[in-house]
């Protein structure tokens, strides 16, 4: 807390004479200022290098395991060079959404308790007397938890890059990858930031930051899940099977003589069309629709997560035939899905109305002087 306290008077420096300490005011000095303070603190926490070790070493054997339970199976059927791109693609896709599973566990924690930690400490209060606005501390604190977070994914990049280098991943697919990671870890430092500066204690901050991710990772497919009941319904509908021609009738090989028949029965049809959207704000969903998909064959997790959701949104298939291809294989189907517009734009505006939301929150319960504060807290 000393270090802190001898740190904060450069805060009082960054920011010009005679400026107005609106709350929205911003600059690059403040928020800089704010940053290397928050970034300091870190780098002298041991704690730090820990962590950065720990998340190597747990990346490291699980890329080690996937990738040899990838080559270990022999993929009958397929050359060499169908079997490295297939299980390339597959790997670089479960490394990706591996690295964004980690990410949603720690990169939160980073922020969960950045202003209330300061505030019990009496440290916030040191920042309020000094120029900087309440934008610029907010900002300042988000910035320094967004690059530790990048120092994750930095690390992560070896991994990363060991899938994409096994083949089977154009490097378009990589790029989109990387850049949405690091713009969904900017969100969840939001989340976490934007808690701090609402709950008073930062056990309940990091309680409600670890709610909100989980929602979004894990509640909205449930969700969706729950809602599929609901847009249900019972109609009559043409569905054809195979059925003998004349009982006991025989074809030269010796096989049933079949042919196609269809009726009008009644049937339960699940109208995910209309609820699609749900699922089209989760990290998942994001970073898959996204990544463009490598050519031939689409089998990759990326892939068929992508085509999964456009699944969705086309609605259940109302023309169940006889046919060997049908539903998710039919070739008309697959090119029904391609057309439907990308599903990302939509789900990535909506991650950061939310982390931009969270941020506003913080900037303004940090305005001095503060109409009521929460019971317990202390001013300084």
């Amino acid at each position: 807390m000393t270090e802190i306290t001898q740190d904060t008077p450069a805060a009082a420096t960054a920011a010009p004479q005679g400026r107005g300490a609106g709350t929205w005011r911003l600059s690059r000095s403040g928020v800089g200022t704010v940053a290397r303070l928050e970034l300091r603190q870190r780098v002298r926490s041991t704690r730090w290098l820990i962590v950065l070790v720990v998340w190597a070493l747990v990346l490291g054997a699980l890329a080690a395991l996937i990738h040899h339970a990838l080559f270990s199976d022999p993929l009958n059927g397929l050359s060499a060079g169908d079997r490295s791109r297939q299980a390339g693609a597959t790997m670089f896709g479960l490394v990706i959404l591996l690295v964004l599973s980690l990410g949603a566990l720690i990169a939160p924690a980073l922020s969960a308790t950045s202003i209330n930690g300061d505030r019990a400490a009496g440290v916030l209060a040191t920042l309020q007397t000094t120029l900087l606005s309440p934008a610029e501390i907010v900002l300042g604190k988000l910035l320094a938890a967004w690059l530790t977070a990048l120092a994750l994914l930095a690390v992560a990049l070896p991994f990363i890059g060991w899938g994409f280098f096994t083949g089977g991943t154009p490097w378009t697919r990589l790029v989109v990858s990387v850049v949405l990671l690091a713009v969904v870890l900017l969100v969840l430092c939001a989340i976490g930031l934007g808690w701090s500066a609402v709950a008073a204690r930062t056990a309940s901050s990091a309680v409600l930051t670890y709610l909100s991710v989980a929602f979004l990772g894990l509640g909205l497919p449930m969700l969706f899940g729950l809602m599929i009941p609901v847009v249900s319904t019972t109609e009559q509908r043409p569905v054809s099977y195979m059925e003998e021609v004349t009982p006991g009738a025989v074809a030269a090989d010796g096989s049933p003589v079949m042919h196609c028949v269809t009726r009008i029965e009644p049937s339960t049809v699940s109208h995910t069309e209309r609820i699609w959207w749900i699922l089209a704000a989760n990290p998942f969903v994001v970073i898959a629709d996204a990544a463009p998909t490598p050519a031939g064959e689409r089998d990759d997790l990326l892939s068929l997560t992508r085509d999964g959701l456009r699944e969705l949104r086309l609605g259940e298939d109302r023309t169940s035939g006889c046919q060997e291809q049908n539903g998710f294989d039919d070739p008309a189907r697959r090119a029904a899905r391609d057309r439907l517009s990308a599903v990302w734009p939509y789900g990535l505006t909506a991650d950061l109305a939310v982390g931009v939301g969270f941020t506003v929150v913080a900037v303004r319960r940090l305005r001095a002087p503060s109409r009521r504060l929460p019971r317990g807290v202390r001013v300084a």
